[in-house]
Protein backbone atom coordinates (compact mmCIF):
# COMPACT_ATOMS: atom_id res chain seq x y z
CA UNK A 1 0.00 0.00 0.00
CA UNK A 2 0.97 3.43 0.02
CA UNK A 3 1.63 4.21 3.54
CA UNK A 4 -1.60 6.87 3.70
CA UNK A 5 -3.65 6.16 7.19
CA UNK A 6 -6.77 3.86 6.43
CA UNK A 7 -9.31 6.62 6.59
CA UNK A 8 -7.73 8.98 3.90
CA UNK A 9 -10.65 11.29 3.96
CA UNK A 10 -10.64 12.17 7.86
CA UNK A 11 -7.39 12.75 7.63
CA UNK A 12 -7.37 15.31 4.40
CA UNK A 13 -10.43 16.80 6.75
CA UNK A 14 -8.41 17.12 9.67
CA UNK A 15 -5.58 18.90 7.91
CA UNK A 16 -7.85 21.76 5.97
CA UNK A 17 -9.88 21.93 8.77
CA UNK A 18 -13.55 22.75 7.29
CA UNK A 19 -12.37 22.74 3.35
CA UNK A 20 -13.74 19.51 3.64
CA UNK A 21 -16.96 20.90 3.85
CA UNK A 22 -16.72 24.04 2.58
CA UNK A 23 -15.66 22.15 -1.18
CA UNK A 24 -11.97 21.59 -1.08
CA UNK A 25 -10.91 25.37 -0.09
CA UNK A 26 -7.83 25.68 0.95
CA UNK A 27 -7.44 26.93 4.09
CA UNK A 28 -6.63 31.01 4.39
CA UNK A 29 -4.97 32.92 7.18
CA UNK A 30 -8.45 34.64 8.08
CA UNK A 31 -9.52 31.26 8.86
CA UNK A 32 -6.76 30.55 11.31
CA UNK A 33 -6.91 33.39 12.94
CA UNK A 34 -10.68 32.98 13.59
CA UNK A 35 -9.33 30.02 15.68
CA UNK A 36 -6.74 31.95 17.86
CA UNK A 37 -7.85 32.51 21.45
CA UNK A 38 -6.59 36.11 22.57
CA UNK A 39 -4.35 34.60 24.94
CA UNK A 40 -2.23 32.69 22.05
CA UNK A 41 -2.73 35.90 19.85
CA UNK A 42 -0.80 37.83 22.65
CA UNK A 43 2.03 34.80 22.41
CA UNK A 44 2.31 35.17 18.93
CA UNK A 45 2.79 39.38 19.16
CA UNK A 46 5.05 38.01 22.05
CA UNK A 47 7.12 35.63 19.52
CA UNK A 48 7.34 38.74 16.83
CA UNK A 49 8.95 41.02 19.68
CA UNK A 50 11.32 38.28 20.38
CA UNK A 51 12.35 37.96 16.79
CA UNK A 52 12.48 41.39 16.13
CA UNK A 53 15.03 41.58 19.74
CA UNK A 54 17.70 39.39 17.89
CA UNK A 55 17.93 42.90 15.39
CA UNK A 56 20.92 44.75 16.00
CA UNK A 57 19.36 48.20 15.48
CA UNK A 58 16.45 47.07 18.09
CA UNK A 59 19.56 46.03 20.43
CA UNK A 60 20.57 49.32 20.34
CA UNK A 61 16.92 51.19 20.82
CA UNK A 62 16.89 48.73 23.99
CA UNK A 63 19.91 50.19 25.47
CA UNK A 64 19.05 53.99 24.46
CA UNK A 65 15.26 53.44 26.44
CA UNK A 66 17.48 52.21 29.11
CA UNK A 67 19.95 55.14 29.49
CA UNK A 68 16.70 57.48 28.68
CA UNK A 69 14.66 56.19 31.67
CA UNK A 70 18.10 56.68 33.90
CA UNK A 71 18.31 60.42 32.53
CA UNK A 72 15.05 61.07 33.54
CA UNK A 73 15.91 59.34 37.32
CA UNK A 74 19.12 61.41 37.30
CA UNK A 75 17.84 64.59 35.80
CA UNK A 76 14.46 64.28 38.25
CA UNK A 77 12.21 64.87 35.60
CA UNK A 78 8.72 65.31 35.75
CA UNK A 79 5.91 62.83 34.88
CA UNK A 80 5.00 64.55 31.81
CA UNK A 81 8.60 64.16 30.68
CA UNK A 82 8.64 60.22 31.68
CA UNK A 83 5.57 59.83 29.57
CA UNK A 84 6.75 61.45 27.45
CA UNK A 85 10.23 59.71 26.92
CA UNK A 86 8.12 56.29 27.19
CA UNK A 87 6.13 57.01 24.27
CA UNK A 88 9.18 58.01 22.39
CA UNK A 89 10.64 54.57 23.25
CA UNK A 90 7.09 52.07 22.47
CA UNK A 91 7.01 54.22 19.32
CA UNK A 92 10.32 53.75 17.91
CA UNK A 93 10.47 49.49 19.42
CA UNK A 94 7.32 49.11 16.93
CA UNK A 95 8.94 50.64 14.57
CA UNK A 96 11.76 48.79 14.50
CA UNK A 97 9.35 45.75 14.76
CA UNK A 98 7.73 46.71 11.81
CA UNK A 99 10.95 47.27 9.78
CA UNK A 100 12.04 44.36 10.77
CA UNK A 101 8.71 42.39 9.75
CA UNK A 102 8.69 44.27 6.21
CA UNK A 103 12.04 43.56 5.46
CA UNK A 104 11.39 39.43 6.17
CA UNK A 105 8.18 40.09 3.70
CA UNK A 106 10.29 41.53 1.27
CA UNK A 107 12.63 38.85 1.26
CA UNK A 108 10.37 36.39 1.25
CA UNK A 109 8.63 38.03 -2.14
CA UNK A 110 12.17 39.15 -3.89
CA UNK A 111 14.78 36.61 -2.76
CA UNK A 112 17.25 38.52 -5.35
CA UNK A 113 18.66 41.59 -5.53
CA UNK A 114 14.99 44.04 -6.85
CA UNK A 115 14.90 47.97 -6.93
CA UNK A 116 11.64 48.09 -5.89
CA UNK A 117 13.09 45.19 -2.75
CA UNK A 118 15.63 47.94 -1.98
CA UNK A 119 12.98 51.15 -2.02
CA UNK A 120 10.78 48.95 0.32
CA UNK A 121 13.54 48.18 2.86
CA UNK A 122 15.05 51.67 2.38
CA UNK A 123 11.65 53.46 2.74
CA UNK A 124 10.99 51.18 6.30
CA UNK A 125 14.26 51.78 7.77
CA UNK A 126 13.56 55.52 6.91
CA UNK A 127 10.55 55.66 8.97
CA UNK A 128 12.40 54.19 11.72
CA UNK A 129 14.67 57.13 11.52
CA UNK A 130 12.18 59.37 11.34
CA UNK A 131 10.95 58.32 14.77
CA UNK A 132 14.56 58.19 16.35
CA UNK A 133 14.98 61.66 14.87
CA UNK A 134 11.54 63.31 16.34
CA UNK A 135 12.67 61.08 20.03
CA UNK A 136 15.90 63.49 19.90
CA UNK A 137 13.40 66.34 19.61
CA UNK A 138 11.34 65.06 22.45
CA UNK A 139 14.33 64.31 24.34
CA UNK A 140 15.58 67.95 23.92
CA UNK A 141 12.05 69.28 25.21
CA UNK A 142 12.16 67.42 27.79
CA UNK A 143 15.93 67.11 29.31
CA UNK A 144 17.06 70.74 28.75
CA UNK A 145 14.83 72.09 31.14
CA UNK A 146 15.61 69.82 33.63
CA UNK A 147 18.78 70.18 33.11
CA UNK A 148 18.47 73.62 33.63
CA UNK A 149 16.63 73.70 36.36
CA UNK A 150 19.10 71.01 38.48
CA UNK A 151 22.02 73.57 37.57
CA UNK A 152 19.74 76.13 39.07
CA UNK A 153 19.63 77.96 36.14
CA UNK A 154 15.93 78.24 35.34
Amino acid sequence: MSGEPKDTATHRSADMGDAATEGLRPRTGQDMKSGNSLFKSFGYAAQGVKSASGERNFKVDCVAAVLAFALCALLQVPLWGWAAVAVCIGVQLAMETMNTALEAVVDLASPGLHPLAKRAKDCAAGAALITACASIVVAGIVYVPALLKLAGVS
